[in-house]
């Protein structure tokens, strides 16, 4: 994990949002994380929940996240991460939940 500060108010969004759906864990990564942002880039987020989540659901909280934001979010869970990714995934994560 590195130590990157996210901006504040778009740490308590998506803290708020995600908890409320029961998440446990949340990180960033990316471009986000790495502090390569730019005005055109997502929120790459990393949630692991209580329980799980129907495809539906993970599209609506998605949704609900970006409508908050007011940019593009890609939320996966981490039982959907792909091997192939995780490292990639996890050397950029900056854990702001759990």
């Amino acid at each position: 994990m590195k130590d990157m500060q996210i901006d504040p108010t778009v740490r308590g969004t998506i803290v708020s949002i995600l908890t409320r759906h029961g998440a446990t864990k949340i990180a960033i990564f990316g471009s986000y994380a790495r502090g390569e942002e730019r005005v055109d880039s997502d929120i790459d987020i990393l949630v692991r929940f209580t329980s799980p989540k129907s495809l539906f659901q993970l599209v609506r909280i998605e949704n609900e996240l970006c409508e908050a934001l007011r940019r593009p979010v890609d939320l996966i869970t981490e039982k959907s991460v792909s091997p192939y990714l995780a490292d990639s995934i996890h050397r950029d994560e900056v854990v702001i939940l759990g």
